[in-house]
């Protein structure tokens, strides 16, 4: 049975079940069916008790739980009263301490102890049965045991008028409507039958809010309402409501039975047809299942002898385990994945050169040479019949399309392509796999890869293999060198499957945007193809064949809708993405075409043009502004490369003052290029004479020289004949009087040594618009080898010394032109 509970009084709510108390409380319920007590022997003083919860109303009979020791002293007051009864008000969360008496409503109900708790059978409870409203006129005693002075209201209204019998009438229609919603109430009606008539509308209505799951303030207002009509309106209402409560929750038991029936049905179906197919002979248990399963799988696969031997071991270990044990869950999971790398399933090759051609001339722009790289490795392959495995490294600024080009490639063959980055990897359980003693223990990505793709010869692409970790878990760029080593991959070893797995066939792709912090080892099983950049031409055909149809294709407009002319795409180009690669010309070129189509909703065009007076209403102001390089005493202009590309980079000198000799360098360069300073300065101090100088220039000169952009960081020795060529034009106080740039380690005997990044920094000279440079000859070969468009009109020196280097800068007479 369901209480309602207090520190005070506990009462039973009127629609829970009486169950055991019942057996016990039969003698009491008896002996409660007598009439109420006529009015002149109530007392006009009560003890008061607070109930929780629910008001008690007259005509109820019902069980109270107590606490004894809480109210002892007020249950002692009426035993030695003699006349057994006592008040009960609603009281919510009534606590003996903290109750005050303005928290007592007006209005209550006496009741008649049937029971008092001294009983030691039923200790801390009593039956009770109310017998009529009370009103407290005054207090005696506002502390436990509650004592006030009484008086005893009568019913206003007519019972025997005929709007009362009416309303009666509807009082009883809505508790028969009920009874077939809540067999409760039935039990509760027979309790009230078999103690008053059915021809007492006040009893009737008390009985009635009695019935119903109102709150306690709402019964509270129905104690406290004294005039028949207006209380049994107020019943009435409270009784349609439960009904229409009632309703519902028939409806939602009634639709979860259907529901728990249906499944309850299929599984007796089920069952049923497990045992009938088992007597037929055409039944299989989970595990049979899963065995013939495997076994189904193997059929279709060419495994190695070793594999075999240990899958059929797991196999049989399998028939014999019990389904729900944890073994059998593990060694199902092996089976699973073991079952499914394809062992000796290929996808044949597509060795077509020209089809080959056309995949990567429709997918790239440019980037020629890597093109024909591919062609090269595709063409050997063609050669002998088969793809063997092999390792490609594609080394690039971001945005220039490296693992497009992954793609292409995995087009181009025909075979299919699988994914995954490598940045921040820290665990090498990533790469070989976890032990099977772990729990939740997977294999590593390549069995992941090769099951996901279905074949064995795969193209594979590692991502970002520059920003790869290392952890207490291990190292996983050494757990790389197994899977890229063609010499070792074709016995790979996972660590879950334990068993060694062919490699060979599949093609690595890798990307990363720089070499320096890939591990020598990992580099050197790797062929590298570096990726260097586009230039503006090259961005402007991309833009053109490419992105911009890509973003209408993605905004939902027709070509028709929305078009930009070539002098807006190249005004983005130059004046907002200036960058190697072309990731930020795509997002540029997507703003213009979200706000263009904010345009386009806001007017009647139907049709948007837009051309190089509109980028900035797009885009707002330019990022970049047209490269002026920097001319005056002093000042020469290097290349630089950075893992963003190539960049020029200015170097500034400047005389401070006469007091003293001294060299300053600032512009937050790094060790390597310090040095290069250095060795610059002391170079050129010790051949003044050599190249026309005041030989007492730096003898009394603090010498003060800068890189520009001071926040970012710079380093290398390829800005060696720069600072040189600087110093130089200072000491001579002659300026470089036309755009040249330049590049090359400068030693301290003068000679011009060979530096890399020759492709990202020509690319650089020509967005800068500077088509004179000096390289080292060392060098030469690496020029010759860029594409004619990228030397298309340049003019290139190159020098084997400084003295070679001062003739092309400051003796243009005796220049030797340089072929293209």
């Amino acid at each position: 049975m369901s209480q309602h509970k207090s520190n005070g009084v506990v009462m039973k709510e009127h629609d829970d079940s009486l169950a055991a108390e019942e057996g016990d409380l039969v003698e009491d319920a008896e002996q409660a069916r007598t009439p109420a007590v006529a009015d002149e022997v109530l007392p006009d003083t009560l003890y008061l008790m607070p109930v929780p919860k629910r008001p008690f109303f007259p005509g109820q009979v019902q069980p109270v739980a107590i606490s004894p020791q809480e109210w002892g002293s007020t249950l002692q007051g009426v035993s030695e009263a003699g006349h057994g009864l006592i008040g009960l008000s609603y009281v919510e969360n009534a606590k003996p301490g903290d109750i005050d008496p303005r928290n007592f409503p007006e209005i209550g109900c006496v009741v008649r102890l049937h029971r008092p708790p001294g009983a030691p059978e039923n200790a801390g409870q009593f039956l009770a049965q109310g017998v009529r409203r009370f009103r407290i006129v005054r207090w005696l005693s506002d502390a436990a045991p509650y004592l006030v002075q009484v008086e005893y209201p009568r019913n206003q209204g007519d019972k025997n008028a005929d709007e009362t019998k009416a309303y009666a009438m509807a009082l009883i229609k809505e508790i028969k409507e009920l009874l077939p919603l809540n067999p409760l109430y039935s039990e509760e009606l027979k309790q009230y039958l078999a103690n008053f008539s059915p021809n007492q509308p006040s009893l009737l209505a008390d009985f009635s809010a009695a019935l119903t799951t109102a709150s306690g303030d709402q019964l509270q207002e129905i104690l406290d309402t004294l005039p028949l009509r207006s209380r049994m309106e107020k019943v009435l209402t409270l009784l349609r409501k439960e009904r229409e409560v009632a309703e519902l929750q028939g409806q939602i038991t009634s639709q979860v039975n259907e529901k728990v029936s249906d499944q309850q049905r299929e599984f007796f179906l089920r069952e049923q047809l497990k045992i009938i197919q088992k007597e037929l002979g055409i039944s299989k248990d989970d595990r049979t299942s899963d065995v013939e399963d495997f076994k189904e799988r193997i059929a279709k696969l060419d495994m190695p002898d070793a594999a075999a031997r240990r899958i059929d071991e797991e196999l049989r270990k399998l028939s014999v385990l019990e389904t729900g044990s944890p073994e059998y869950g593990v060694t199902r999971n092996y089976l699973d994945w073991a079952t499914s790398v394809p062992w000796g399933v290929t996808s044949k090759d597509n060795l077509d050169l020209k089809h080959a051609r056309s995949v990567l001339q429709t997918h790239h722009e440019g980037l020629e040479d890597v093109k024909e790289r591919i062609l090269e490795f595709l063409a050997v392959g063609s050669f002998r019949g088969e793809i063997s495995g092999s390792i490609l490294l594609l080394v690039g600024p971001p945005g220039v399309g490296k693992t497009s080009i992954g793609r292409s490639v995995a087009d181009t063959l025909g075979r299919q392509f699988y994914r995954f980055s490598l940045g921040g990897m820290r665990d090498e359980a990533e790469i070989k796999g976890h032990r099977r003693t772990y729990v939740g223990a997977m294999p590593g990505k390549f069995v992941q890869a090769l099951k996901e793709v279905e074949v064995s010869n795969p193209v594979i692409m590692l991502d970002e293999i520059d920003k790869i970790g290392a952890s207490y878990q291990g190292d996983p760029a050494s757990a790389l060198l197994e899977v890229l080593d063609p010499e070792q991959n074709s016995e790979f070893l996972d660590h879950y499957l334990d068993l060694r797995v062919d490699l060979s066939k599949v093609l690595f792709i890798c990307t990363a945007n720089q070499l320096d912090t890939i591990p020598g080892p990992l580099l050197d099983r790797m062929e590298t193809l570096r990726l260097s950049g586009y230039v503006a031409e090259e961005k402007l055909s991309i833009a053109r064949r490419h992105l911009w149809p890509k973003q209408l294709k993605r905004h939902g407009l027709s070509e028709d809708q929305l078009k930009i002319n070539d002098a807006g795409l190249k005004y983005v180009i130059d004046s907002y993405c200036r960058e190697a690669g072309v990731r930020n010309l795509e997002k540029q070129l997507a703003r213009i075409m979200r706000k263009s189509i904010v345009r386009l909703m806001e007017s009647d065009d139907e049709k948007l043009r837009v051309g190089k007076k509109d980028i900035e209403d797009l885009l707002g102001k330019p990022l970049f502004q047209p490269d002026k390089p920097l001319r005056g005493l002093g000042v020469a202009t290097g290349l630089a490369w950075t893992a963003m590309g190539g960049a020029t980079l200015p170097i500034e000198t400047s005389q401070i003052h006469t007091l003293n000799r001294g060299f300053k360098l600032t512009g937050r360069v790094g060790e390597v290029m310090s040095e290069s300073a250095e060795i610059a300065y002391s170079y050129v101090v010790a051949h003044l004479k050599d190249y026309g100088c005041d030989l007492d220039f730096f003898d009394m000169s603090m010498v003060h020289m800068h890189v520009p952009e001071g926040a970012t960081p710079k380093d290398g020795p390829s800005a060696g004949i720069t600072m040189a060529t600087a110093l130089v034009s200072l000491a001579r106080k002659e300026r470089i009087r036309r755009p040249l740039a330049m590049t090359g380690e400068l030693t301290l005997t003068g000679q011009v040594l060979p530096v890399g990044g020759i492709r990202e920094k020509v690319i650089a000279a020509r967005r800068g618009r500077i088509m004179e440079l000096i390289l080292p000859h060392a060098n030469r070969r690496d020029f010759e080898e860029l594409p004619d468009y990228l030397r298309e009109g340049i003019n290139v020196h190159f020098a084997r010394n400084y003295r070679e280097v001062f003739e092309f800068v400051f003796h243009e007479h005796r220049m030797e032109k340089a072929l293209h």
